[in-house]
């Protein structure tokens, strides 16, 4: 094993690790902008389905590494998509090769039957009870992180989750933002009542938006430094490398796909990782060690240079003798009214 391959294995700390997906443009390239695209995805096969370039060595590496560290994994995704269309999604996570814990769908069928017009498209109240029912099903210890998207309402839908596993948002503040947003009364009833049996702690380490609708990274910041907004999943991989959940043989795999897939450049591969830095994402040592792996592999340019400059050497070595289990950044409390209230006027999902 080479040097650059023993900086990307997983710290063997030993608690459970959680990954949550959603799927609809998270993991799925599905096709909502347009009325012909939404009546297609009911008759779409498990084989005319496309997956996000990137997402399947992105989740497949994340089980291998934690596998290798002797790490529990666990995988679920949730999705506010109809029961009626879970047959062909699992048949094509199961062409992908994509081994899964446990997946839920909203019962959209239901909800049109008894008239709750409103929930159809509401799908705060849904996805943060599942999460909620979920988290009690996982090891107490469990760390967490949960992948979503911008053209719904995932980065409040995930935050809210986080700060009440935190136990930073009591029953009656959780109340309150939820009726704001609009969510059914019978489940903010049932989210609260989960949430006053969640036990606390700080399970939720990380937040990873995939900013399909190219919102900008800046409207991001009142959600604080746990939640990572990303172009690509190379972005992503290049994060969860850096925290030591991903090893480097599996970012490689990440860019090749959105070579193969995406139509990306190794110039724009460098591009994109270089604003995943200055946005301060992800620290300089990190990033070099990716850069030094892909590039031999022809998945970035060369860069012309003499050698490695000394002092940027050493901060490699020092980040890895240092690495360790990443713990949550410091989070500030959120003003979840203000939040809200702000996203959904700049166009946030539902």
């Amino acid at each position: 094993m080479t040097f650059w391959q023993r900086l990307g294995r997983v710290s063997k700390t030993q608690s459970p690790i959680v990954f949550r997906w959603d799927l609809d443009k998270t993991y799925l390239q599905t096709d909502f902008d347009s009325l012909r695209g939404l009546v297609r995805v009911p008759f779409e096969k498990p084989q005319d389905k496309v997956a996000v370039p990137g997402v399947v060595p992105l989740i497949r590496g994340l089980r291998d590494a934690a596998t290798e560290a002797g790490r529990e994994v666990q995988i679920y995704f949730i999705s506010a998509s109809p029961a009626q269309l879970a047959k062909a999604i699992k048949q094509k996570l199961a062409l992908d090769g994509i081994e899964y814990d446990g997946i839920v769908f909203k019962d959209q069928l239901g909800h049109l039957v008894r008239g709750h017009f409103r929930s159809l498209r509401e799908h705060v109240g849904f996805k943060l009870t599942e999460l909620l029912k979920s988290r009690r099903t996982v090891p107490a210890a469990s760390r967490e992180i949960l992948f979503g998207d911008d053209w719904e309402s995932d980065p409040i839908i995930y935050s809210l989750y986080a700060d009440i596993l935190a136990g930073r948002i009591d029953g009656e503040e959780l109340g309150e933002v939820l009726r704001v947003i609009g969510v059914h009364p019978g489940l903010i009833a049932e989210a609260k009542e989960l949430a006053a049996g969640a036990e606390h702690g700080d399970a939720v380490t990380r937040i990873y938006i995939n900013l399909e609708r190219r919102t900008p990274p800046t409207r991001f910041r009142s959600f604080g430094p746990r939640l990572v907004p990303t172009f690509n999943y190379l972005q992503t991989a290049v994060c969860l490398f850096a925290d030591g959940y991903l090893a480097l043989p599996a970012v490689a795999g990440v860019a090749e796909s959105l070579i193969e897939d995406a139509g990306y450049t190794p110039s724009a591969l460098v591009n994109s990782m270089a604003d995943l830095v200055r946005r301060g994402h992800v620290p300089e040592a990190p990033s070099l060690a990716v850069r030094d792996f892909l590039t031999p592999r022809g998945l970035m340019p060369a860069e012309r240079r003499r050698g490695l400059v000394a002092a940027v050497w050493h901060r490699v070595v020092r980040w890895v003798r240092q690495a360790g289990a990443p713990a949550s950044p410091p989070i500030d409390a959120i003003d979840y009214h203000h939040l809200v209230t702000q996203w959904r006027a700049l166009g946030g999902g539902r």
